[in-house]
């Protein structure tokens, strides 16, 4: 039952939009900067929507591609991880370090509890291997992808409370910002999102991956790669972070051939949804491409500004946009499990989402119309998110009411397993 973590991701996802309202007045000076906030607005996203999700969906989804029994929901984990993330989320604001080390403490042990539950789930896995080995193999990848995520989530985590305590000089970390990012970035949303689309995509579009063996070569690609985004900017040394790039970047591009190639011809599926999947990692691509450009040190490119805005882009156009396809999606899975299953999305909700990416990279070389720019593309983001809120509500509400009518409890494992 993950109705918890659901229910608590839409609570962040309505601060994230409201946070997006506040970053557009603050770049409009309509409203004074407060120091932490834009780390926590990217937090509400990364640390609030993002890890209820994970926690929430991955042991089901696991269970169920291993056919394995429901898991039962653990109290423990969630308490850990909604403590932790208060305080932390509170603490990122205040620059208060003690209840960023303890908040950090919390969401690292919640992480290991999970992390250790799908480690747990191997031993069923391997005793399936020769009866359904088709579907042992997607069983596998996707389980992999999740643990070693959460795997850089730990690290992530570690390298992030430092931040605020000094542990990067101990630690010898050159660039330890960079680090923290690399590891949630590249590491945990990269990896869980790819488990994600070798888990659902046959869910949601009705067909197999078009190379079904590439999975076990792309998992070690993007594992790789992100060990080496990593240890690049820890050492500063372009020879972890070259070739950690090629890998990441040759890895996620083989991912979405592997999705777009079954759909080419078929006009009817690309609707909304599977364009927000698409276009989000087009966000990835944009500061790749410039990274070369940062690390030559052209004259005149705005390097310093890049690497200060270009999260948030990656962010909002690459996270948050792959939300507005899947959120909408789990939401029907555990609150109506008997309704057909649907990505979301909306045209409006697609345009508005990319072009607030465009008017946030427009700010960072067009500088003397940065704030408004930037408040723009805040603007977007945030009427974007809108469509997302309103669908899931009425999701929730129509859930709940069936089970108030009907005393039936809602159960996420249950709904899938009906596949």
């Amino acid at each position: 039952m993950s109705t918890p973590y659901y229910l608590m991701a839409f609570l962040y996802l309505l601060l994230a939009v409201l946070t997006a309202f506040d970053a557009a007045f603050t770049s409009y000076t309509l409203l004074p900067w407060f120091n932490g906030l834009r780390w926590l607005r990217v937090h509400f996203i990364t640390l609030g929507v993002l890890t209820q999700v994970i926690f929430g969906l991955l042991p089901g989804l696991v269970a169920i591609r291993t056919k394995q029994s429901r898991p039962k929901f653990r109290w423990a984990t969630w308490t850990t991880l909604n403590v932790g993330l208060i305080v932390l989320l509170i603490g990122i604001p205040l620059v208060n370090t003690y209840l960023i080390f303890i908040g950090g403490t919390l969401v690292f042990v919640a992480a290991l509890l999970l992390g250790y539950q799908l480690y747990s789930m191997r031993g069923s896995t391997n005793n399936q291997v020769s009866q359904q080995p088709q579907i042992i193999e997607h069983v596998i990848n996707g389980r992999n992808f999740y643990i070693a995520g959460l795997s850089y989530f730990l690290f992530g985590i570690i390298v992030g409370t430092g931040l605020w305590l000094g542990w990067s000089n101990v630690l010898r970390i050159s660039v330890p910002i960079e680090v923290h990012i690399h590891a949630n970035n590249w590491g945990l949303m990269s990896l869980v999102f790819a488990g994600l689309l070798v888990d659902l995509y046959p869910r949601f579009s009705g067909r197999s991956l078009a190379w079904p063996r590439s999975i076990t070569p792309i998992f070690w690609m993007m594992t790789l790669g992100a060990l080496g985004l990593v240890l690049g900017p820890w050492f500063s040394s372009l020879y972890f972070t070259v070739p950690g790039l090629i890998l990441h970047l040759s890895a996620t591009i083989w991912l979405l051939l592997n999705i777009i190639v079954p759909i080419w011809d078929d006009r009817d599926a690309w609707h909304p949804g599977i364009w927000h999947l698409v276009l989000s990692y087009l966000w990835i691509l944009a500061p790749v491409l410039v990274a070369p450009l940062i690390l030559l040190g052209v004259p005149g490119f705005p390097g310093a500004g890049i690497e200060q805005h270009a999260p948030q882009a990656l962010v909002y156009g690459w996270v948050f946009q792959f939300g507005y396809a899947v959120l909408p999606y789990l939401f029907r899975r555990a609150f109506l499990p008997h309704e057909p299953s649907m990505l979301g999305g909306n045209v409006f909700s697609l345009i508005t989402v990319n072009l607030g990416g465009v008017f946030l990279w427009a700010g960072i070389f067009i500088t003397p119309y940065i704030g408004l720019l930037h408040g723009t593309a805040y603007v977007l983001w945030a009427f974007s998110t809108l469509p997302l809120v309103i669908e899931i509500w009425h999701i929730v509400r129509e859930g709940l009411a069936n089970l108030e009518a009907s005393d039936i409890p809602i159960d996420v494992g249950s709904a899938s397993s009906t596949d």
